[in-house]
């Protein structure tokens, strides 16, 4: 098996549905925690596992320990969902005024980046491998915000997208190549670099990117960053199956690389696929789960969640073999009955306004991580 582990960013707030920042705070108080740009949300990072019984945990721990610090400033708690739903996103509250970037990043972008998502990374140590898996993860990476989707919302009013995070997110450079090999993604970058595009080698905010120790030489892990915050952390290991029976299918089947088993024209089919999958983006952002999109191998039109599905029956096998095919069991459940943002738009639907459905949001979250470090994990919240 992989090695996989997340990157979790979160909103703090109040109960009520009001977000509030203190991640300030939350750094100097707590180990594991970092601060974001803005300070109305935090990010832990989860260790490189192998195992998900113990992914499981380091997913719910931290926020167990985030719980009861934000307890202890006062009746605060975490807020689910990827854009500021109920928030004022009309100022940058920022988290540390005297970081350079961080200015950069709020008078290039503005509150376009204040958003909460997951970050999925997994351990390829091969360079080329680690290509290759770039190029068929950024191909598919519309599945998995149709998955994921968790921001219909900001500033309290429905948007029309289901991820309005990804819709918004201003994607940098504006124009990612699927990298042929590790050489070229070193000489793409270094231009990118040189001509300003990229202000360090961690700007590069694309749906998937190599990253390692050292960008970018060295190289040891795909990261697909176009999901949106997945409260449920059962439903977050199921897509992280689904990437990791990707992969591993892949790793096993060499040919199975969008430059070389796409059927769109030889000569452009690098561009042609860059095209489509922005374009399946956009269209996932709109309407995830419900969203047409094109297929990479044939340019043939497919539901989104037809396309998951697809996905899902073809990687159980491989999945079963590594022992890890009962953690894609929730991936059902959320094309049965939508993502989150589907879910939230129902009950809009239904007559609630957006700060009920968050209020009721944040209270079953609550309750749905205590129940998991109950059963799952020795609560740790010292």
């Amino acid at each position: 098996m992989l090695t996989k582990g997340f990157e979790v960013e979160m909103y703090t707030g109040t109960p009520n549905a009001d977000i509030m920042g203190f991640s300030d705070k939350i750094v100097a108080a707590l180990d594991g925690f970092v601060r974001e740009p803005d300070t109305r949300n935090v990010e832990y990072t989860t260790p490189p596992l192998r195992r998900y019984e113990r992914l499981l945990c380091e997913l719910v721990r931290p926020r167990q320990r985030l719980r009861a610090y934000l307890k202890q400033l006062g009746h605060y708690t975490i807020i689910p969902g990827s854009t500021l739903s109920t928030g004022d996103s009309s100022y940058f509250d920022r988290s540390d005024p005297q970081n350079p970037y961080h200015s950069y990043i709020e008078q290039t972008y503005g509150t376009k980046v204040v958003t909460a998502s997951i970050h999925i990374n997994v351990g390829i140590s091969d360079a080329e491998t680690l290509m290759r898996a770039c190029r068929l993860v950024r191909v598919e990476a519309p599945l998995y915000l149709a998955l994921s989707a968790a921001s219909p919302f900001l500033d309290g009013e429905v948007t029309g997208y289901h991820s309005a995070r990804w819709s918004l997110f201003p994607k940098t450079p504006a124009h990612v190549p699927l990298f042929e090999s590790h050489r070229h993604y070193i000489r793409w970058t270094e231009e990118q670099l040189s001509l300003g595009t990229m202000q360090n080698v961690r700007h590069l905010w694309s749906a998937v990117r190599p990253n390692g120790d050292s960008r970018p030489h060295n190289l040891n892990r795909v990261e697909l960053r176009i999901c949106d915050m997945v409260g449920d952390p059962l439903t977050l290991l199921a897509i992280m199956a689904l990437l990791e029976a990707r992969l591993q299918q892949m790793i096993a089947d060499p040919s199975l690389d969008p430059l070389e088993a796409s059927l769109l024209p030889a000569h452009s089919r690098a561009e042609d696929l860059v095209a489509l999958t922005d374009a399946n983006e956009l269209a996932a952002g709109k309407l995830s789960l419900d969203a047409e999109l094109r297929h990479w191998r044939d340019g043939r039109l497919i539901l989104a969640r037809d396309w998951v599905e697809e996905l899902q029956q073809e990687v159980w096998q491989s999945a079963k073999k590594q022992g890890f095919n009962c953690f894609l069991m929730p991936l059902k459940k959320v094309l049965r009955e939508g993502n989150e943002a589907q879910r939230w738009l129902q009950q809009i639907e239904q007559g609630l306004d957006v700060r009920s459905v968050m209020q009721q949001a944040i209270q079953e979250l609550e309750a749905q991580e205590a129940a998991l470090a109950e059963e799952i994990c020795q609560p740790q919240v010292a």
